[in-house]
């Protein structure tokens, strides 16, 4: 009986060091989702503050971005359009991507990005998915912060509407990280 119970403790053993191992080992996802979150938000705060530095938004005339007519969006006196030292700077001190949107009728335009195209140029002139989860919150005047997809890549973002003075939603402004 003792060496039974001694055989079967031996057995047990690797199995024991096994499942401590995995989960000392095991990645945490929850606090890696945590800390994607916490990255998210931090990027946003930047891209925000940044844009408020510059001064309140606005649109004022139009102004062509890639191959599409759109209004043209400002911060202050500078015109955001196909200008990316704002969201450069954005990814240069947190990483992931950044993104200004400009509302051109129904839609939102990338006028300032790092956001990639197949090709390895900025998406800019591309718009923000019309079927996709952040678009039915910024028309609702909501942020969105969540996962989404980006031109055919899984990040997580947030997305948070930019307002003129008057309150009305002009823009977007957009961060996120690729999920590895």
């Amino acid at each position: 009986m003792h060496r039974t119970l001694i055989k079967q403790a031996h057995l047990a053993m690797p199995a024991i060091v096994c499942l401590i191992a995995t989960l000392i080992f095991m990645p945490d996802f929850s606090r890696a989702e945590g800390d994607a979150e916490q990255k998210v938000k931090a990027s946003m705060e930047l891209l925000q503050s940044g844009a408020a530095k510059l001064g309140p938004p606005k649109v004022e005339g139009t102004d062509r971005v890639a191959d599409k007519q759109v209004p043209a969006i400002y911060f202050g006196g500078t015109k955001m359009n196909n200008n990316f030292d704002l969201v450069d700077e954005v990814v240069k001190e947190n990483g992931g991507t950044a993104t200004l949107f400009v509302k051109a009728g129904d839609e939102y335009v990338r006028v300032a990005t790092n956001v990639k195209k197949a090709d390895g140029s900025r998406a800019i002139g591309t718009i923000l998915d019309p079927n996709g989860p952040a678009i039915a919150m910024i028309r609702k005047g909501d942020a969105y912060y969540g996962d989404a997809t980006i031109l055919d890549k899984p990040y997580v973002t947030g997305y948070d509407p930019i307002r003129d003075a008057s309150g009305g939603v002009i823009g977007i402004y957009y961060v996120g990280y690729l999920k590895g």
